[in-house]
């Protein structure tokens, strides 16, 4: 399948798209990176708050990429269909 972007052709989605691939690779490496270090302050007497931190970071590291970014594919093939 052959994808056209402003008349160029693009072999893939995300051919083109170097900077906004690698910002945002680091935001959600830092968001990874932030919930392995909210578990430094871990304790028995408080638990809670960073388990809870780590697991909200860790699931939107994961998840934004996946099910918000990774639509790409999805919307081209709307547009295929029209």
């Amino acid at each position: 399948m052959t994808v056209y972007s402003d008349g160029k052709n693009k072999a893939y989605s995300g051919q083109g798209n170097h900077g906004s691939n690698v910002a945002a690779f680091v935001v959600m490496f830092a968001l990874f990176l932030g919930s392995l270090y909210s578990l430094s302050f871990w304790t028995l007497e408080n638990a809670w708050l960073p388990g809870i931190a780590c697991l909200v970071l860790a699931t939107a590291a994961f998840l934004i990429p996946q099910g918000i970014m990774g639509r790409s594919e999805i919307k081209a093939e709307q547009q295929e269909q029209r």
